[in-house]
């Protein structure tokens, strides 16, 4: 299927109340890196991470409700995708685990969805129905312990949840326990094994992860001392081995700050990273053999808090979503330096926390 028969769509979630549009949908015009709105939906209440399912055109979001006793609880939602129409109708929605929830991911083959609890401390592991829709629960892993900072370590807070290329690992970087947990997925019992740990310095506070296409190397950003740390990753054991640390910030920047999101480009040159008080993007060069990292840029959001970015499947543009500004920018990749550029094209969009752009075929 050529690109020539497929739309780039891209979806946002955001933090909203549920009489309020908290999912939206928009085209991508990679001429002039424009987004147009065609699709937005209410009735979830902080839908605030989204999951695309571009073979089946699936749209999975989180969101928070209660349950019969009045405690804050998770909640999944399925959506289908239409298109041509550039947009979405819901399927069905569905309580997770005991605790509100703030990622949601999918394995390759469409059988399961993760939800990860940051504050009950927790991931949980659901059943994908032959439809698409959100199925049953089958595991919950309950992480335990704490690390250095008194106020955001005292206790497990788990950030996310990532597979490995072959779908074999789970890794969980979990920002209250300075540690990588890593699961292996039992398929056929529904369930997670407890695989290993990698423990990171005292104080980082891991949040989200991206693997080389290499497969040879992993990065987690860590949010509570705006590093990012370089792993090397064996294949066969799934074990993390530390290479290096270094900062996410320019040397002469004291102000507080705190990392969201990290990417690896798709050639494996580039990685970027977003820093929420800086408020920029930061740009890495990728030693091919090493998988060490050097400074190539720091670019302003245009904007307050990148709370979550992506780049364009083909790799020619980046999206950034800035919740304190409204306002979602995008930013034209040079491919020869991974250098950012703003194209002067923004969107107002309340609270926008997530941006996952996708080609569909119409």
């Amino acid at each position: 299927m050529t690109v020539e028969q497929q739309r780039l769509l891209v979806f946002t979630g955001s933090y909203a109340e549920a009489d309020e549009s908290g999912v939206n949908v928009y085209t991508f015009d990679e001429e002039s890196g424009t987004l147009t709105l065609t699709d937005e939906f209410s009735g979830l209440k902080n839908p605030t991470f989204l999951n695309v399912d571009a073979d089946r055109k699936l749209l999975y979001a989180i969101s928070e409700t209660v349950n019969e006793t009045g405690q804050k609880v998770g909640e999944a939602a399925a959506f289908s995708i239409d298109a041509a129409k550039g947009s979405v109708r819901i399927m069905n929605r569905k309580i997770t685990v005991d605790s509100t929830i703030c990622h949601i991911q999918r394995d390759a083959e469409s059988r399961f969805l993760m939800v990860t609890s940051y504050h009950g401390g927790m991931i949980g592991l659901f059943s994908i129905t032959e439809e698409g829709a959100i199925g049953n629960k089958l595991d919950v892993q309950q992480h335990v312990g704490s690390s250095q900072h008194p106020e955001r370590q005292d206790r497990p807070h788990p950030h996310s949840t990532f597979y490995s290329a072959d779908g074999r690992y789970l890794l969980v970087p979990d920002l209250g326990l300075d540690r990588i947990v890593t699961y292996e997925l039992d398929a056929a019992g529904g369930k997670l094994v407890h695989h290993g740990e990698v423990a990171l310095h005292p104080g980082a506070g891991p949040r989200h992860l991206s693997f080389h296409p290499s497969g040879r190397f992993v990065y987690v950003i860590n949010e509570v001392d705006s590093t990012i740390t370089s792993f090397t990753y064996d294949n066969e054991t799934g074990q993390l081995t530390t290479k290096e640390t270094i900062s996410t910030l320019p040397a002469d920047f004291k102000d507080e700050n705190s990392c969201a999101e990290i990417k690896v480009s798709a050639d494996g040159s580039y990685l970027y990273g977003s820093n929420r008080g800086h408020d920029s993007i930061v740009v890495f060069a990728i030693d091919e053999q090493s998988g060490l990292l050097s400074l190539v840029q720091h670019i302003s959001v245009e904007g307050g808090h990148p709370r979550h970015f992506a780049l364009t499947p083909n790799g020619r543009y980046l999206l950034a979503a800035n919740r304190d500004t409204n306002n979602i920018v995008t930013f034209k990749v040079d491919q020869a330096s991974g250098k950012l550029v703003f194209t002067g094209n923004s969107v107002t969009v309340s609270k926008p926390v997530c941006v996952v752009p996708v080609y569909l075929t119409t």
